[in-house]
């Protein structure tokens, strides 16, 4: 327990300032006026503004559905007909005069034979949005979707693809998308994280389950108390939510006052600003035992809302579930939540692995869109569902009648969003009739990115932080824009 009396002896060993402390207590000075002079260029005169924007935002949070493995859109997205006629072509000769990359898992073939889709596509809504029979629930909302078809990226492999597309980088240890905004708009809510990250079941047995790793929601080399907080699918959602037997609530609070008082005296000795991060998680962690049981209570979510989500709407980590946990999150004012749906990578068995993963999600985003829309929340909520690269026209391996698989293609993939200020009821950008390369209106991941923060009042030029001598960005350095042709 803390007592005054252990004072002197912290301030006697935190007195006694070593080479390294020395060099960080000034470091900490010269970084804090930075930091200082970078908030103040990134904040507008107008007083009306929210915290953090640099012009008045269309969104004020967001829902990122992130479908891990890449789905392929030549499946879902992009209708090519003309594929048909070329079944089985050897695409060998057009590859090479590409200069096609190719991964370890086909550079071996002898051929490379065209796969057309096996599932129907048909035109959806006012708009004439194409969909394949696997998503008839989001095809419902098809004139609140805005579906870009020329997404593009630079990554070929799952993990370095998944961190440019979700950090905005290849390399490891930059923020995630989350803590970018988090660290730059700020909380709504002091009773929840500014940033929650949830994982959705997937109900396939033989889906091949990519891993991920806590990169894809971590702050980086900003301060941690940025990084997306995981709510766990099974048990309590948050570890050591109870306090432990005989802790009353009276004395976990007074326990925390002596670690805090503990922490700000090692803070005003060394002022490692992670110090002050360990006792405003200490903080939140105090508060989240009070509001994650009430966020979690879904009794009081009529039976209507649960026929719209579906029947595993009251299953715990179901896609379902996280579509309706995550509009429970923006209502109460989380800034941003991340779905991670794993089990998209079809090497192999793709027409029956897509329709199955298809299953998970397709009514949880209907009925998503729905709610929101319901609650008056869609107009400023933006709402994004893709993966991380695209998959090959060409089949991985041998390719019988009615099974293919397809590899990795980071030439173009297809993502959708709505709501925050996004048009409703286009499609953007064009491929070729194979589905191959980007024909019109090619969006790359930072200019996606560009797109999002634009949409949360943010000039993705002036949201950066100095790091080892670099002004870092989400939009790294090379230049980008924001699409303006999906904006409404």
């Amino acid at each position: 327990m803390f007592s005054p009396a252990s004072l002197p002896l912290l301030q006697t060993w935190n007195g006694a300032v070593n080479r390294r402390q020395f060099f960080r207590r000034n470091a900490m000075g010269l970084g804090a006026a930075a930091l200082a002079s970078l908030l103040g260029q990134g904040q507008s005169p107008a007083e009306d503004l929210p915290p953090g924007t640099h012009f008045p935002p269309k969104a004020k949070r967001a829902i990122y559905i992130s479908l891990i493995g890449a789905p392929s859109p030549l499946d879902l997205f992009d209708y090519k007909p003309n594929l048909t006629a070329a079944f089985r072509k050897d695409l060998k000769d057009f590859l090479a005069a590409q200069g096609e990359r190719l991964t370890g898992m086909t550079a071996g073939q002898g051929a490379f034979p065209v796969a057309p889709s096996i599932f129907k596509f048909s035109q959806h809504g006012q708009s004439g949005t194409w969909f394949s029979e696997t998503l008839p629930w989001t095809a419902k909302v098809a004139d609140d979707l805005c579906l870009i078809r020329s997404m593009k990226t630079d990554a070929i492999n799952h993990e370095p693809a998944n961190q440019l597309m979700y950090t905005g980088s290849m390399i490891s240890g930059k923020p995630s998308i989350g803590s970018w905004l988090s660290w730059g708009l700020g909380s709504m809510n002091q009773d929840l994280p500014t940033f929650v990250v949830l994982h959705a079941t997937h109900s396939n047995p033989n889906s091949n389950v990519q891993a991920i790793s806590a990169r894809l929601w971590g702050s980086g080399f900003l301060p941690g108390k940025h990084a997306g907080v995981s709510l766990r699918a099974k048990g309590d959602p948050v570890l050591f939510l109870k306090d432990a037997p005989g802790i009353s609530r009276e004395l976990r609070r007074h326990m925390l006052d002596g670690l805090g008082a503990l922490n700000q005296a090692a803070y005003d000795q060394v002022g490692d600003p992670e110090i002050q991060t360990r006792t405003q998680q200490y903080e939140m962690a105090f508060r989240m035992q009070a509001s994650v049981p009430d966020l979690t209570d879904l009794t009081g979510e009529t039976e209507k809302t649960f026929e719209l989500y579906g029947a595993d709407a009251k299953d715990r980590g179901t896609f379902a579930n996280s579509a309706l946990m995550a509009r429970r999150l923006v209502e109460r004012g989380v800034r941003f939540v991340q779905i991670f749906h794993r089990g998209w990578d079809q090497h192999g068995s793709l027409p029956r692995d897509i329709a199955s993963q298809c299953k998970d999600v397709d009514q949880g985003c209907y009925a998503l869109i729905q709610d929101l829309k319901q609650r008056g929340m869609l107009d400023d909520t933006l709402v994004v569902f893709g993966g991380e690269f695209g998959r090959t026209v060409y089949s991985q391996g041998n390719l019988p009648e009615t099974d293919y698989g397809r590899d990795h293609h980071p030439r173009c993939f297809s993502l959708w969003a709505a709501g925050g200020g996004i048009k409703k009821g286009i499609t953007y950008g064009e491929t070729d009739e194979m589905g191959y390369n980007i024909v019109k209106d090619p969006v790359h991941v930072h200019d996606f990115h560009a797109t999002l923060l634009h949409q949360l009042g943010i000039n993705h030029e002036r949201l950066s932080f100095k790091y080892q001598g670099l002004d870092q960005r989400l939009t790294g350095v090379e230049p980008c824009k924001v699409v303006q042709g999906i904006l409404a």
